[in-house]
Order: C-alpha cells, then structure tokens, then sequence
C-alpha cells in the first residue's frame, strides 16, 4: 500500500501526513529491505523541502517588512520636502525684499545706514552726480503722487534731502504703501537712504496732502568702482499702490502686470 503513495504526483499537506505516518510504520516495523529504502528516500525529500519553504517564507515576510518601513521613510521625507517647500513659497518675497535692501540687488537702495561711518565719510568734491526723482502710482491707486523737485547734484560721501507730495483727492481715506528702485540697477548698492517712506503704509483723509522726505547719500565707495566711471546720473523711482489685503508688491527690479 505504502508504494502506490510514493509513486504519486505531489502531495497535499493531509495526503503527506497520511504517507509520512505510514513510513514511519515501515521504518519500524521490520519491513522488507526494499520498502525501508522507499520510505527513507520519501522521507529525505520531503524534509528538505518543507524547511526550505519554511526559511523561505520568513525570508518573504523579511523582505515585505523592510520595503514598509522603506516606504514609511520615504513618505515622511516627501511630505517634509512638500512642507518645506511651501514655507520657503510664502518667505520668498519678503526674504527676497530684504535681500535687495541689504545688497542693492535689482536696483533696490540699500535700507539703513551706519552712523558711524556717515559722521566720518569723506565726501568726494571732485565726482558731481546728478540725482534725478521719478514718481508713479498704480492703475488702482486714487492718489496724486509727485516728486517737489526734479533733480539735485550731490557728490559721493555727501547727504541730500529731497521731497516727494502725495495728495487724496477722493472723498474717502485711502492707505497707499511704495516700493523704489534705482537706476542704473549697480549704482543701487552705493545709495543709501537713512530715512524714506517706502514699504510703509501710508494713510491719507480725503482731500489730504502730506510731504514725505528723502535723506539719503551716495557711498563715497561709488568713486572707487570701474563700472561707476561713467555713470553720473542716477534715477530714484517710486511707485505706490493702495494697500489691500492679499495683495503682494512687486520685487525690486521687476514689474508686474
């Protein structure tokens, strides 16, 4: 009975327990030399294979564990990298801002002074630039906006103060907030203002007329740079916008349509 069994194709998990059962019967009850042989070739096959299904499932539940916590991994460094992103998307501008003030990038005047060296500069006698002033007003802004002089000359090392007027000539207040730029865009790292209204908001009652000052100077550096050598005219721009929520400037050097 026991020979039919092994002569079988592959068998089921209960037809394999039938047959190991049987041989192991075989095996003790001192059957003949040939059916012993049988059974322990059975038994020698079958052995190794069930182990090495065994190791191999392991093996497969190994793997499947370590490509989840591969795919946990890179999950949460994509969604930090989208997080990030947006964060950086929002900061651009302002950051972008600062930067143009701080290095004159885009034609941007550089905000802000050092007391100290404006106290012992040495103004440059012999360089006379011409400083002109431009002013414009977005298509929505309701104000007039005009600089009270077209130009003055100033030598580098020296401070100037100029004027620009703004008027509301609308029945309703109206909150106006400017950007600037120079021109030519590399003389904008040497002109430097100690005190301007710009990127400030600026709040006008109707009919109401206000002077908005201009102390700046021109870096007695601006003499020393090969690129300046013919440059002896430079333009300061400003152009306001009325202040709405929601609604971003444009960069420094950049228009907007």
């Amino acid at each position: 009975m026991l020979l039919p069994l092994l002569l079988r194709p592959p068998l089921c998990l209960p037809q394999a327990s039938v047959v190991l059962t049987r041989c192991v019967r075989t095996l003790r009850c001192g059957a003949p030399r040939g059916l012993r042989s049988q059974a322990k070739n059975f038994l020698w096959r079958w052995r190794p294979q069930r182990l090495h299904s065994r190791g191999r499932s392991r093996k497969t539940q190994s793997q499947e564990e370590e490509w989840r916590n591969r795919n946990n991994t890179a999950l949460t460094y994509i969604a930090a990298a989208g997080v990030g992103m947006i964060g950086l998307a929002y900061a651009a501008v302002p950051l972008y801002r600062l930067y143009c003030q701080a290095t004159g990038l885009g034609g941007t005047a550089v905000a802000g002074h050092d007391v100290e060296q404006v106290a012992t500069m040495t103004p440059v006698k012999e360089r006379v630039i011409k400083v002109t002033f431009n002013a414009d007003t977005h298509a929505s802004m309701q104000w007039n906006f005009r600089p009270q002089q077209t130009e003055i000359f100033v030598v580098p090392g020296e401070t100037a103060l100029a004027f620009y007027r703004a008027k509301n000539p609308t029945d309703k207040p109206i909150i106006g907030i400017s950007t600037y730029n120079v021109v030519p865009f590399d003389a904008g790292q040497y002109f430097n203002k100690i005190q301007c209204f710009c990127f400030e908001e600026q709040r006008l009652n109707p009919h109401e007329e206000v002077d908005m000052p201009v102390f700046f100077y021109i870096d007695p550096e601006f003499d020393n740079d090969p690129r300046m050598a013919r440059v002896d005219t430079i333009t300061l721009s400003y152009t306001f916008f009325e202040a709405k929520e929601g609604q971003m400037l444009p960069l420094p050097g950049y228009s907007y349509s």
